[in-house]
């Protein structure tokens, strides 16, 4: 399976300013530049994107692991926060926060599935920085 996105640019870093756009189009020329990245311009960001990618990745992957175990999440919360360090200009980080409400699943058995999701799909075995996962059973 192959998946794409386009991403435009014109101008210089700083006054520039560019557009992406996603095979699905769910993306379509949507802006993005130097104040959406690194203040607060209006747009999107390659942080967000990737952000939206980690939880997405791992909120799927929890859900398959709790339906394999025979569990039926009733809802899985994950927000992630991607952390760019512009001093040394690499993502060192993602952190991931989830709230789950599963119902007849013990802590230790919930945490267990919970770990193997953050290790297992795919876009964290993608990244090469920290990874960092706070777990809460509602």
């Amino acid at each position: 399976m192959k998946r794409n996105a386009t991403a435009v640019w014109t101008g210089t870093v700083k006054e520039g300013k560019g557009h992406l756009t996603t095979q699905s189009t769910t993306l379509n020329e949507t802006q993005y530049s130097f104040n959406s990245r690194f203040e607060d311009g209006v747009g999107t960001n390659p942080e967000e994107l990737l952000a939206a990618a980690h939880a997405g990745c791992f909120t799927m992957k929890l859900s398959a692991e709790l339906t394999q175990a025979g569990f039926t999440p009733e809802e899985l919360t994950t927000k992630s926060v991607v952390t760019l360090d512009p001093s040394i200009g690499k993502i060192t980080k993602s952190e991931l926060t989830l709230t789950a409400k599963v119902p007849g699943i013990s802590e230790e058995e919930f945490q267990k599935h919970a770990k193997t999701a953050e290790k297992e799909c795919p876009v964290s075995a993608a990244f090469n920085f920290e990874i960092t996962l706070n777990a809460t059973l509602a």
